[in-house]
């Protein structure tokens, strides 16, 4: 959750789709409109500067900057060269830049620039798996994707404007957009399908292990799973119009791509020396941006900390703290904004941020020595408890969704925001990131007990299995060597 300033508005905490549900009932037509902060920046930008400096430096500011491991970095560099000499244009140069975020994520730009997460990086387990993301998205800038998508999106963007200034039929309107977006979302689905296949070729010209895509594939599935169990939101919900094709049919297809080229066994995969480069390594949020232990958040550089009602799952973006209840009944958005000391918190409450406020369940009261005013809204399917709590020259805003908000349900809201207080230094001192760990399987080790070991929170076998990539009847061998989280 970096801190990042927004002209008069201060900072925020983001957007993610762990929270679309609230942020799609904000947008209706019919239920209250959360206002959309300013996009952030980190500098101004000169309109000469090119485009993809600009677009490098967005990237920069909404996955918390760059991860400096120079340790790390020079295995994926040299990765990537390997793999570029084994490529159809051994003539391209990348540049590769480690994201310090948790996110699993990767994606190139035009003009050769390669991004991965450390989070991505984390949850691979040898050079081969290593290299078969990285192959991606070099096929993505081999078969000229991104620039093809800019030209879609280019085309989107005339249809917007015909759909909202020309065509005076709304549902004609509407079925132009749909379509084009559809058309857009297909095209995008076969580029992800053919950067695959190029990646593998090349995995396998250089040597690596081919099937190490769809072994990735399938990790990053259940890592997509574990985190809708804990209650974010499902990433499957978005197959339909995302970007990247449904994980099971990558998986296939990556199965018989690398089925061309070799049977399973082959090739390089290099576990160990890439083990031992991930030993230390940041594993989920940075403790300088904030994090969430299970429904607790703490922000040591802010120096806050709260706890979600029971049931929640919290999740830290780069702009915003989203939280989920299993289930997906009740959900909760966290940010902070500038707000000028002569401006009260009531008429703040009521100054169209957020539309529908009940003017009359506005009530001022102290949380923990902060001055703290609430309301209600509501619309459509969602009923919002809002609150606004002024920390020194900023103010953070809770709003609590829930589709039924019974007299119980609103009492766990009021006391969660009574959770809100300012950390001690000793704590804030005291907050360890948690990394990764190698360690060697014992004669006597099992999963469940390695598992035991682990720091997380919540789900500790569940996710021990996913960073190792063990399915659900997988056992460790003792020898080999796995990761744990630790402080």
């Amino acid at each position: 959750m970096a801190t990042l300033t927004t002209g008069t508005a201060g900072r925020a905490f983001g957007v993610a789709a762990a929270l679309g549900l609230l942020l799609s009932a904000c947008t209706s037509a019919s239920t209250p409109r959360l206002v959309s902060l300013p996009v952030p920046q980190t500098a101004p930008q000169p309109d000469r500067e090119p485009a993809t400096q600009r677009e490098h430096a967005r990237i920069l500011a909404s996955y918390g900057g760059e991860y400096d491991n120079p340790r790390l970095r020079a295995m994926i560099e040299k990765t990537v060269d390997r793999l570029v000499a084994a490529s159809e244009r051994p003539d391209l140069k990348y540049q590769v830049t480690i994201l310090n975020s948790p996110a699993i994520n990767a994606f190139a730009l035009p003009n050769g620039r390669l991004y991965i997460t450390r989070g991505l990086v984390a949850l691979a387990n040898d050079k081969a798996e290593l290299a078969s993301v990285l192959s991606h998205e070099m096929g993505h800038v081999i078969a000229r994707h991104a620039a093809i998508r800019e030209e879609q999106a280019r085309q989107v963007a005339i249809i917007d404007h015909v759909v909202n200034d020309v065509l005076s039929d709304p549902q004609t309107g509407a079925l132009a957009l749909a379509k084009s977006k559809l058309t857009l979302a297909a095209f995008s689905r076969a580029q992800e399908f053919e950067a695959d296949g190029i990646g593998v070729g090349i995995s396998a010209r250089a040597g690596f292990d081919p099937y190490g895509a769809s072994r990735f594939l399938t990790d990053m599935q259940r890592s997509a799973d574990l985190k809708a169990s804990a209650g974010g939101a499902d990433p499957r919900s978005l197959d339909f119009l995302s970007s990247h094709p449904a994980t099971p049919d990558r998986v296939k297809n990556a199965l018989s791509n690398a089925r061309q080229f070799t049977g399973p066994g082959a090739g390089e995969r290099d576990r160990a020396e890439y083990l031992a480069n991930l030993d230390g390594l940041v594993y989920g949020d940075d403790p300088s941006e904030g994090f969430a232990r299970g429904r607790h958040f703490l922000h040591p550089k802010l120096g806050f900390s709260f706890v979600a009602p029971p049931g929640f799952s919290l999740d830290n973006t780069a702009q915003a703290v989203l939280g989920l209840k299993e289930g997906g009944e009740e959900a909760l958005r966290v940010d902070v904004v500038s707000v000028p000391a002569e401006q009260s918190l009531p008429d703040y409450l009521k100054s169209g941020w957020m539309e529908n406020v009940d003017p009359v369940s506005v009530e001022e009261f102290s949380v923990n020595g902060f001055q703290t005013v609430t309301a209600t809204s509501g619309g459509g399917n969602w009923s919002f408890r809002i609150f606004a709590v002024r920390f020194g020259s900023d103010v953070y805003r809770f709003i609590f969704a829930a589709k039924n908000r019974t007299a119980q349900v609103d009492q766990q809201f009021r006391e969660s925001i009574m959770t809100f207080r300012r950390m001690t230094l000793k704590e804030s001192q005291q907050v360890k990131s948690l990394r990764l760990k190698v360690v060697t399987v014992g004669a006597n080790d099992t999963v469940e007990k390695l598992a035991h070991r682990m720091a997380t929170a919540d789900h500790s076998l569940d996710r021990f299995r996913v960073i190792n990539g063990l399915g659900p009847h997988d056992r460790v061998k003792p020898g080999e060597k796995v990761k744990i989280v630790v402080e």
